[in-house]
């Protein structure tokens, strides 16, 4: 085992650890979960059943699960980073960008790396049935993780480290060999309930309970209709994922910084305003992310999350030139970017549904 941990440092893993299979005392809180129609339009979710619960169907043969954990936060992110982005987020011009999706594409980092891992393991041992995942397959990862002692689940329901916090990747590796078990971490959030009062939209409806139809990463990346109206205020400038939960979390001072460069910000996506990105024309939005996470959103749900950022804006500044910008676009945009659109300028203070 400790040959596989440093051979998984050397690729850029900060800690890994080992599953078992057996994962049924997560069923009945997966179908619970399924069955409140907290998945949203996500009906990957409820397509595989309790496949996602059960490895050695996913993958037959499978007889542990290697889980490994990769640190984002880029290697120059500053002490206080948090107090950073709070900042950001109260400068209702700014386009806000979840901190993982400012780099590369982590499923094109992780999953060859997971692969690499599995050939070293296999050059070692001789022949190994393996497959590789990175948020790519119906894997139940947070449990895997928190069974092999990653980390625990926090109540906003991702994985927590007590030197790490939770700005990390996760990723596995289905093997046919039967290795022994990491131990589970005990818990540490205690009477905590700060990434639950921090959700803008309240879609952390329980400790360990999240409802994704009012989460601001379902809605601006894996819904692909409109934004519902009521909680489109609550978005504010944020155009793709949210962090709230992660930034309140007092365990993410420990937050590590990655050992790789793949992470570090593109400039257009850290630092741009929303009018910048709106005025890109579609061939640059694909071009300025090519390889990025964003890319797999498409065009016009970017343009959607833009119009809610910039109707925002607009609701606060009364700044003309998003009007004017919003009002140009109109025109050739298609009905589902036009009537988040609409929405925006209706945010003017001398609009009708303004105010």
């Amino acid at each position: 085992m400790q040959q596989l941990r440093t051979w998984a440092h050397e690729l850029g893993f900060s800690q890994i650890g080992v599953a078992a299979v057996d994962l049924s005392g997560a069923e009945a809180g997966l179908l619970a979960w399924l069955a409140a129609g907290f998945h949203g339009r996500m009906g990957y979710m409820a397509a595989h059943g309790l496949k996602r619960a059960r490895p050695a169907e996913l993958v037959p043969g499978t007889l542990s699960v290697i889980t490994a954990r990769m640190d984002y936060l880029p290697a120059d992110t500053a002490s206080g980073w948090q107090d950073g982005e709070w900042t950001r987020l109260q400068e209702p011009g700014r386009a806000q960008v979840s901190l993982y999706a400012r780099g590369r594409d982590y499923h094109k980092v992780i999953r060859p790396r997971l692969q690499q891992l599995a050939e070293r393991l296999q050059a070692e041992i001789g022949p190994l049935g393996h497959r590789a995942f990175s948020d790519s397959a119906p894997v139940l990862e947070g449990e895997l993780a928190s069974r092999s002692g990653l980390g625990w689940r926090g109540k906003h329901t991702l994985v927590l480290h007590r030197q790490a916090g939770s700005m990390f990747f996760l990723g596995e590796l289905f093997v046919d060999l039967a290795l022994p078990p990491t131990e589970p971490v005990s818990a540490h959030c205690g009477q905590c309930r700060a990434c639950i009062d921090a959700c803008p939209t309240q879609a952390i409806v329980a400790p360990y309970r999240v409802d994704a139809r009012r989460c601001i990463s379902y809605l601006t990346i894996e819904n692909d209709g409109p934004i519902p109206i009521e909680l489109r205020a609550a978005i504010g400038n944020r155009i793709y994922g949210c962090d709230d939960c992660q930034l309140a979390c007092p365990w993410n001072k420990y937050a590590q910084r990655t050992l790789l460069p793949d992470f570090g910000p593109r400039a257009k996506l850290a630092q741009a305003s929303l009018l910048e990105l709106w005025a890109w024309r579609e061939d640059e939005f694909l071009r300025r992310t090519e390889g990025n996470p964003i890319r797999r959103i498409g065009w016009s749900r970017w343009r959607r999350n833009l119009a809610v950022g910039l109707g925002n804006a607009l609701r606060a500044s009364g700044d003309a030139v998003i009007a004017r910008a919003l009002a140009a676009a109109r025109e050739e945009a298609d009905p589902l970017v036009r009537e988040h659109i609409d929405w925006a300028l209706a945010q003017r203070a001398d609009s009708p549904e303004g105010g």
